[in-house]
């Protein structure tokens, strides 16, 4: 009997994963884009040239000031209120009111370490469906599949740039008669770089307030709004909007792991189930972080001078690489914000095909094997694998050097060729490597 049980079992055997692993994450891959980004840095260790237009990571450093506050903060070590530090709350708020133009109380908002996380609670605890309009960020839907969530995919067309057709929403919801719903509204979009004007907002939020709709509107790239003209649907729906921001796009600190939910007091009951998950779950978000994060909601002409240098920077950057697409005869919408392109290769189909890609993770594929650049197919973005479509991320460069030139030129004067090529030059290269590839070198 001694010697049976010091006998293992297989492991397979000993721990049936078929059995004992939550159906909903069987055969669930990593995320797209954290795959990628791992896999382009084992190419990287390995000797290999490599374009990294996978992760959409932001290339600026985070702000001075910024840093300058979490250093002064590094000793915090106690549990902060699981919904917030009190002074970033009232940062936050008063950071919608002044940016967005909503009325907005530090009971409204929400802290948790990342928009992410916020996120996969509120999917949690809402019981509804969630509409998804595609293409769409790599990690909305397997978050509602982890748990659960019945999934409804809206999609949108290139030649509408991209956008939810307010129509196309009102007659889903006509079909299938009421039910709780959130539909989250992603703009300046990831993956696509496209935005709303105020017309299309308006008339989105109409069909969201007569179907009752809960909006949740990822706002994370509005500060990167090329022009700084972002507009958030809460102005248009204030009741039935919560907006989603954080410090990681916009303010370059991903890896800190902040991100914030503001709920309009008719959706305070949201808001309170959603702490109460947090309570159980991460406790609260980390208290350094915290007290930095106040300084970068908090007005100041620093932060307005980063943020007008990065707009012009991925602005001028993003248009430079639309054009030369487009030259190669790729279907293209021009980048309104944020730093992503979302071209289309079908108008090169034909030719494409011929040389054995007729998807776009065959395009995908072998674009990086024969060219080191690496972009993210469009089915991981929910399109179709015969769309040959794919986002790009314009952030492979040196944002610390870039932004030291760019604020000794004129504030006028445009960023041309020069300046791109000199300070974001691997983007640069990486557009050219792309339209010759997919043109066959012509």
């Amino acid at each position: 009997m001694a010697e049976r049980l010091r006998t293992p079992l297989p492991l397979r055997e000993a721990f049936e994963p078929e059995r004992c692993l939550n159906p909903n994450v069987r055969g669930l891959p990593p995320s797209a884009t954290v795959a990628m980004n791992e896999r382009c840095d084992a190419l990287r260790r390995a000797g290999k040239t490599v374009f990294k237009l996978g992760l959409g990571q932001s290339p600026f450093p985070v702000p001075a000031p910024v840093v300058e506050a979490l250093r002064a903060s590094a000793q915090r070590k106690e549990y902060l209120p699981v919904r917030g530090l009190p002074a970033l709350l009232e940062a936050v708020a008063e950071y919608h009111r002044r940016a967005n133009g909503v009325a907005a109380s530090p009971d409204g908002v929400i802290v948790g370490p990342g928009s992410k996380e916020l996120l996969f609670l509120l999917q949690v605890v809402f019981a509804g469906d969630l509409l998804i309009p595609t293409p769409a960020w790599v990690s909305y839907a397997p978050q509602a599949r982890i748990i659960g969530r019945p999934v409804r995919f809206l999609e949108t067309r290139a030649e509408d740039g991209w956008r939810l057709d307010p129509e196309r929403l009102e007659r889903l919801c006509e079909e299938e008669g009421h039910r709780p719903r959130i539909l989250v509204l992603n703009y300046p979009s990831n993956p696509t770089g496209a935005t709303y004007g105020v017309a299309d907002l308006a008339a989105l939020a109409w069909v969201a307030r007569r179907h009752r709709i809960v909006l949740l509107s990822d706002e994370i790239y509005g500060e990167l709004h090329h022009e700084g003209g972002h507009v958030s649907v809460a102005r248009h729906y204030p009741e039935g909007t919560i907006v989603s921001n954080g410090i990681s796009k916009w303010c370059g600190a991903g890896g800190w792991r902040l991100g914030t939910f503001l709920f309009p007091p008719a959706l305070g009951w949201l808001r309170d189930a959603m702490a109460a998950v947090a309570s159980e779950t991460y406790t609260s978000t980390s208290a350094p972080i915290q007290y930095a994060a106040v300084r970068a909601f908090e007005p100041s002409a620093r932060i307005e001078q980063y943020l007008w240098i990065a707009r012009k920077i991925l602005g001028a950057l993003g248009r430079a690489l639309h054009g030369r697409l487009r030259r190669a005869d790729v279907r293209v919408e021009p980048p309104a914000g944020g730093f992503y392109l979302f071209p289309d290769f079908s108008p090169l189909r034909e030719a494409l095909a011929a040389r054995g890609m007729r998807t776009g993770r065959d395009l995908a594929e072998r674009l990086l094997a024969e060219t080191g650049v690496a972009i993210i197919p469009g089915e991981e973005f929910g399109r179709e694998p015969e769309e040959l479509t794919a986002r790009l991320a314009y952030v492979d460069f040196d944002g610390t050097r870039a932004m030291a030139a760019a604020e000794t030129r004129p504030r006028d004067a445009p960023l041309g060729a020069d300046f791109l090529e000199a300070y974001t030059g691997d983007v640069i290269e990486a557009g050219e490597r792309i339209a010759a590839f997919v043109t066959g070198g012509r």
